[in-house]
Parts: C-alpha cells; sequence; structure tokens
C-alpha cells in the first residue's frame, strides 16, 4: 500500500501485471530504490504536517499570551473600576452602533431592539423612542445619554455596599468571566481546527482560513467579555441577610456530687433566670410534680410570681 500510494501509478501498474498481492515479500534492486523513494516520500509529507500543524499552535499560543497577559495585569491590580467603566462604555457604543447604524435614516433605526438591549445587558428602562422623537437627534446623543444614565445608576448601586467591596467583586467576577470565556474559546478553535482542512477541497489554504476564523473568533471572544462583565455589573441584586440573633444563654444543671440527683429535681433551680433562659432549659429540670402547677397558680419556688411567669415558662 505504501508504494502503491507513494511510488507512483507506473509502479503500481507493474505490480498489479505480475500478480503481486499485498503482504508479499518482493527483493530486486530497483524496487528497493522505490521503497526508499516512498520512504522519503512519506517523511516529507509527515514533516509539513508536522509543520502545520506547528503554524496552528502559533495561532492559539498568540492569542492565549495576549489573554493571560491581561490576565496577570488584573490580578496585579487591587482597582479595576476605570477597566469596567471603560468596558460598559465600550459596550453602550457596540449597542448604539448596532441599532443605530451611523449611515441609516432615522427610519432605519431599530428602536426597540436598542429598548431591549438596553434593559438586558444594562439594566436601564432609557426612552429611547421619546429620544428618537426629538429634532436633529444623533448617535452620538443616545450614546452619550445611555453613558450618563449608566453612570448615575453605577454610583447609586455602590452607595448600597461599601466602595472597597466593590472593588473586590468587580474584581473577582472580571477574573472568573476571562477565565469562563477563554475555556470556551478554546473549545471553539478545537471544532474549527478539525473542519478547517475541508477548505482545501474550495481551493483555499487551510492555514490562512484557520487564521483568518481565528481572529474573528478572538474578536468576539473580546466583545461578549465586555458585555457580559458590564451585564452584571448593571444588573446584579445585592442580597442583604438579616443578622443572626444572639444565642440563649444557657444554664446547665449538674448533678449533685453526693446524692447522684439533678440539683433541679431538689428544688434547687438557680434564681435568677430570665423567662428567655428558662425557656432555653429542658422541661426535666422542673422537680418532680411541678408539671402539673396550675398556669395561673403561685410558682411553687416561693418567688411569688404567677407559674406561667416563672418556672412554667420551660413548659
Amino acid at each position: 500500500d505504501l508504494l502503491r500510494i507513494f511510488a507512483g501509478e507506473r509502479l503500481d501498474a507493474i505490480m498489479r501485471t505480475f500478480g503481486v498481492q499485498d503482504g508479499e515479500a518482493i527483493t530486486h534492486k530497483w524496487l528497493n530504490n522505490a521503497i526508499a523513494t516512498a520512504q522519503k516520500r512519506v517523511e516529507a509529507r509527515n514533516y509539513e504536517i508536522r509543520k502545520n500543524l506547528l503554524k496552528y499552535d502559533d495561532v492559539v499560543n498568540d492569542q492565549r499570551k495576549a489573554v493571560f497577559e491581561q490576565r496577570a495585569e488584573f490580578m496585579a491590580d487591587e482597582d479595576l473600576s476605570d477597566v469596567v467603566t471603560e468596558m460598559r462604555r465600550d459596550t453602550i457604543g457596540d449597542l448604539v452602533r448596532r441599532h443605530l447604524p451611523p449611515k441609516a435614516y432615522a427610519e432605519q433605526w431599530d428602536l426597540e431592539g436598542l429598548a431591549e438591549q438596553t434593559r438586558s445587558i444594562l439594566g436601564l428602562d432609557a426612552p429611547v423612542a421619546e429620544w428618537a422623537a426629538e429634532e436633529g437627534i444623533a448617535n452620538e446623543e443616545f450614546e452619550e445619554r445611555l453613558i450618563a444614565a449608566c453612570d448615575a445608576r453605577v454610583q447609586e448601586r455602590e452607595a448600597l455596599i461599601s466602595p472597597a467591596q466593590m472593588r473586590t467583586i468587580e474584581k473577582s467576577f472580571l477574573l472568573q468571566t476571562v477565565d469562563l470565556q477563554w475555556r470556551e474559546h478554546l473549545t471553539h478553535l478545537d471544532h474549527l481546527r478539525n473542519v478547517i482542512g475541508l477548505r482545501g477541497y474550495g481551493q483555499r489554504d487551510p492555514l490562512n482560513e484557520y487564521k483568518t476564523e481565528a481572529f474573528s473568533l478572538f474578536e468576539k471572544l473580546l466583545v461578549d467579555l465586555r458585555h457580559n462583565v458590564t451585564r452584571w455589573h448593571m444588573t446584579v441584586e445585592f442580597q442583604f441577610a438579616e443578622p443572626e440573633p444572639p444565642p440563649v444563654a444557657f444554664q446547665e444543671i449538674h448533678l449533685d456530687p453526693l446524692t447522684g440527683e439533678n440539683a433541679a429535681r431538689m428544688g434547687a433551680l438557680p434564681e435568677g433566670l430570665s423567662v428567655e433562659q428558662r425557656q432555653a432549659l429542658p422541661l426535666s429540670a422542673l422537680p418532680e410534680g411541678w408539671q402539673q402547677t396550675g398556669r395561673n397558680q403561685a410558682c411553687p419556688c416561693g418567688s411569688g410570681k404567677k407559674f406561667k411567669h416563672c418556672h412554667g415558662a420551660l413548659i
């Protein structure tokens, strides 16, 4: 099979003429030379495959270097508010250009789409339809108004928590988003590499096609990163839990070391306990027979209080 593939059609025809079968041993001077030539062609072909694979890897490595250098900068900086602000403003610019193309007439603007994206990504109910009805309004004014509205909302949201907490949250979420989207990007590049070879059937260089497609995917990675960070920063809800009540103080009841009986059953239940402290005690802490005392009767302990306001709080 090696000879038939790499030694040429002439040799394949000769072998068929003499009825040479697959796996049959053949020894001849000119045949040995043909085998050596075929082997060189195999090695050259494998070398080209390896070289192309390295070129594919170079594309991925260049993108990996750019992403991880940026990630290292995020890790070293404690205050990423400027980065988040820049991403938010770039996102607003993307939304305005997508729905209000610069060269389109006002009648061609996608105001409904802009309003929907403004709600889902920016968390704003901006009156874009009212703005569009204004005489002579342009794309730039939409962008400026959205930026101003977002900046005001960011200040309101930061007032709910401390600036230090907001900086910590911004950094944590930004790093998590970079890691998540980079993993997704690598998956997309793997899928692209598996199918890009088919472009060769259309007389196009697969490597050049891969570089072009990989660059487009990388640009999409950056756009999605800006949009996702902005969506989180503008729409995530802060929840505040009620502080837990202080734990109730428990009064331990010990056995009398001389008799081995519970001190409470001997009528020695500690005095001066609050109702809450008595309620925290087990019912067995009451001396024997006290459970039958009426709630409005005097407490058997002699405190002068009604049973329900004294040791009866245990029941």
